[in-house]
């Protein structure tokens, strides 16, 4: 991107970083894409899962959380940088450099497993204000009109203002967690020492909890908002640590929540299908007020993906066809961007309204073509940040290449045996 696009943040430069205080003024100027979408991560679906992990087998997959806060990092920070260095979005460059036919059954396969995850996050809303005693026909309507509100009516600053805000409220896992008291030295055990078992459904949570927490959406958005937010290059470093932040984040939040159901589902033997089942669940073992903070957590984290993922693949589609795309657009500028968020929110929503309509199985089903869709995207992305015309001396090092190499080679691998575990 041209540097006389990134004025507004450029000028804090050079000689003012001299001072400790206005290198974390900037910080907090560039803070925002990477904690917002590594925290997106842990939507009705993410949560349903460390939950599912945590009621199931306890503390045992608690070792993974670590070598997936690595993991996060690297494919994240890959994205980032390619945000920062091109201002372009993902999408824009793949087509650029793949063409536009696999751009197009890319954007199909977006497409479908970000309605299906959208459909998740309407139903977390109606699953919590359910616990509380408000019907989804109430709640899932107003969800969806504040959401696309906020976007419609709001400019980047605004809209990225009130995702920081719905970060900060994730705390109510790590309350309700320290709420119950577990043994940390168990929990500090098990966090650092692998266990296995020779078990298809252990092998099946194991692949489950890293599908749930890289998703293809994620590279999309994140590099999709680097790019409408200018940051420039020397300014780098501030947007890599707020990626490194937020993966880190969003990793102790889920352990959270596997630490609570561990305590309180687990030794009980109690199953759940849902973060609902996780919330309702809860009262009779670890108190009314845990249980509350679980089903708040759901909601506000429900709402905040609701917000995001209509909104990622908007940016997503946007950038693949060349449309005008971004929050801070006019709707008669960026007609195809609104139409498409529009849309999105519209149909999730009224999904969940029909009544009786299988949830589980949509979701499912998304989850299944999320496996199908990122190799397709992390192996582009790879190929990508190696470009030498594309990413000049910000290239990834060798060191970084065996690393990213491996690291997308197992993911591969593990998404697409989940489809066949599955």
């Amino acid at each position: 991107m041209m540097e006389e696009q990134k004025k507004s943040i450029t000028r804090f430069l050079p000689k003012r970083l001299q001072n400790p205080f206005n290198r974390l003024i900037l910080f907090i100027t560039i803070v925002g894409p990477g904690l917002i979408t590594a925290n997106v991560d842990n939507d009705a679906g993410g949560i349903a899962t460390y939950s599912q992990a945590g009621a199931k087998y306890g503390l045992k997959v608690l070792w993974l959380y670590i070598p997936l806060a690595f993991m996060l990092i690297v494919v994240q920070e890959m994205s980032n940088r390619m945000g920062v260095i091109t201002g372009k979005g993902l999408s824009d460059l793949i087509r650029e450099k793949f063409g536009v036919r696999w751009t197009f059954y890319l954007m199909i396969g977006l497409l479908i497993t970000n309605f299906g995850n959208i459909i998740a996050e309407f139903a977390g809303i109606a699953a919590a204000s359910e616990l509380w005693g408000i019907p989804r026909w109430v709640s899932v309507p107003i969800g969806a009109i504040l959401v696309w509100f906020l976007a419609v009516k709001g400019d980047y600053k605004t809209v990225e203002r009130v995702f920081l805000i719905a970060v900060f409220f994730y705390v109510s896992y790590i309350i309700a967690g320290i709420q119950i008291q577990p043994d940390w030295k168990e929990v500090a055990n098990a966090t650092i020492k692998p266990h296995f078992e020779p078990d298809s459904m252990y092998l099946l949570m194991l692949v489950g909890l890293i599908g749930t927490t890289i998703a293809p959406w994620m590279q999309f958005y994140q590099q999709a908002s680097v790019a409408e937010k200018n940051i420039s290059s020397n300014l780098y470093k501030y947007s890599r640590l707020d990626t490194i932040i937020g993966c880190i984040v969003v990793m102790v939040v889920a352990g959270f929540i596997t630490i609570l159901c561990a305590y309180t589902l687990h030794p009980h033997g109690i199953v759940v299908e849902t973060a609902g089942d996780a919330a309702r669940s809860l009262e009779p073992f670890a108190g009314k007020f845990a249980s509350d903070l679980f089903a708040f957590g759901l909601l506000n984290a429900s709402l905040f993906a609701a917000s995001i993922l209509p909104l990622s693949t908007s940016y997503t589609i946007c950038e693949a066809f060349g449309w005008e795309s971004g929050v801070d657009k006019k709707w008669e500028e960026a007609k195809q961007f609104y139409s498409i968020y529009t849309g999105l929110i519209f149909f999730g929503a009224l999904i969940v309204l029909i009544p009786n309509i299988p949830l589980i199985p949509i979701m499912l089903i998304s989850q299944q073509v999320n496996g199908i869709v990122l190799p397709f995207v992390l192996i582009p992305m790879l190929i990508l940040v190696n470009d030498e015309k594309i990413m000049g001396k910000w290239k990834n090092s060798i060191v970084a290449n065996w690393i990213a190499g491996f690291l997308v080679i197992l993911v591969s691998l593990l998404s697409i045996a989940s489809l066949i575990f599955v």
